[in-house]
């Protein structure tokens, strides 16, 4: 087989990318589409935090043990950088919702027992509101919330 140096290259870089993600507990199938098992599609579709926690199934509760990581200004709501850590025992999931979104939901990280419950990524908002982040633990639902301004043409007022 003659291959060239670039098609190596992006056969190495997947390969990596598998073992980094296999070694942190995270595997392809966790993303998951809207036909996979363990899809919850009307935790997606709730319009409130409040709404979530009654489909998700536990009595939301503030705790320490949830930290939520973003920026206390967006200049831009379509790209606000959002970290959620959990120090409390037993998390299987992990989500971020966003209060004035239309869906409330933002994202979900389902955990394994090998993973670490600390997750970052970029979510949209529409305007300044609460940003919740929640750690389901056992039967319960624990979170943290911080208000994130959103300013229009990145002004900062």
């Amino acid at each position: 087989m003659n291959q060239t140096r670039r098609q190596v290259m992006q056969i190495g870089a997947g390969a990596a990318a598998l073992g980094v993600a296999a070694t942190a507990g995270l595997m392809p199938n966790v993303a998951m589409a809207a036909d996979a098992p363990g899809w919850n599609a009307p935790l997606f579709e709730a319009k409130s935090f409040a709404d979530a926690a009654k489909i998700w199934g536990g009595t939301p509760t503030e705790s320490t043990d949830v930290t939520i990581i973003g920026p206390d200004i967006a200049e831009n709501g379509a790209v606000v950088p959002v970290g959620v850590k959990s120090n409390a025992a037993g998390t299987t999931a992990l989500a971020i919702l966003v209060e004035k979104n239309p869906t409330a939901m933002a994202g979900m990280f389902n955990m394994t027992d090998a993973s670490v419950p600390n997750v970052a990524t970029r979510i949209k908002m529409a305007q300044t509101c609460n940003v919740y982040a929640v750690a389901k633990v056992g039967d319960k639902l624990l979170f943290s919330k911080k208000e994130i301004k959103v300013t229009l043409g990145g002004c900062g007022g």
